[in-house]
């Protein structure tokens, strides 16, 4: 996946309305790519067909059980995992973990925890799959981003090298490319949770990398500010 939206998903639950809502909630967070399932049987075929990124698996299926479902996927391919249960005793919550399950959410559920769950499973899925690959070069414009050694590429063949602080910004605005990152979430990115005091040197920050990204930094094309939330790495369409 070329960003965590960008992401295959493959829900299982018996219950189409929750299916319909679950559907029109993730794609209005920005996740494009969701196929459904309504039993086992037809998880095994999305699975094989779509090669998922993340599963959403209810436990209590027609055909069968998550539990095992998740077993008989998990062998075939290393997917993360979400449980999504009516079952909420600590039994079945711990055995659901223990058979590596990421995480494991009962019903009823507060629907923005379940987006913050499945972006935090899709961030760290993609932040391993970038330790273990090579990323692919970041296209803005006529410049060239190397996010593995941390080279800007000009048009007339110079290079600008990105600082830990700037490499680390725009990854995490890569991985959400095309979708705003808060101010918070960035600071966290680079400074970790106790980011408090680093506030106001981000601006300081973005405008560095303005400089080495953008062919006219006051005027950018691909690093925006959305004011007062955050910043947005723009798509080539939107540039």
């Amino acid at each position: 996946m070329d960003t965590v939206y960008d992401a295959k998903l493959l829900i299982v639950d018996d219950n189409a309305e929750l299916l319909a809502l679950l559907c029109e909630q993730l794609r209005g967070a920005g996740y494009g790519h969701i196929r459904t399932a309504q039993s086992c049987a037809a998880a095994r075929v999305c699975f094989a067909a779509e090669q998922p990124e993340l599963m959403i698996l209810d436990i209590n299926l027609p055909d069968g059980d998550g539990f095992s479902l998740f077993r008989a996927l998990r062998a075939k391919a290393d997917v993360p995992a979400l449980f999504l249960s009516a079952r909420d005793a600590d039994a079945d919550r711990l055995f659901g973990l223990g058979l590596g399950a990421d995480d494991y959410l009962t019903k009823p559920f507060l629907m923005q925890e379940l987006l913050l769950r499945v972006q935090h499973i899709l961030q760290r899925a993609y932040r391993a799959e970038l330790s273990r690959t090579k990323p692919a070069p970041l296209q803005l414009g006529e410049r060239c981003v190397d996010l593995n050694d941390a080279i800007v590429t000009l048009p007339e063949g110079k290079t600008l090298a990105l600082t830990a602080t700037e490499l680390a910004l725009l990854r995490k605005l890569a991985e959400n490319r095309g979708h705003i990152v808060t101010y918070d979430a960035l600071c966290a990115a680079v400074w970790g949770a106790d980011y408090y005091g680093y506030e106001n040197s981000l601006g300081v920050h973005i405008r560095h990398l303005r400089e080495k990204l953008e062919a006219e930094p006051g005027a950018p094309q691909f690093l925006r500010t959305v004011r007062g939330i955050g910043y947005k790495l723009t798509k080539g369409e939107e540039a």
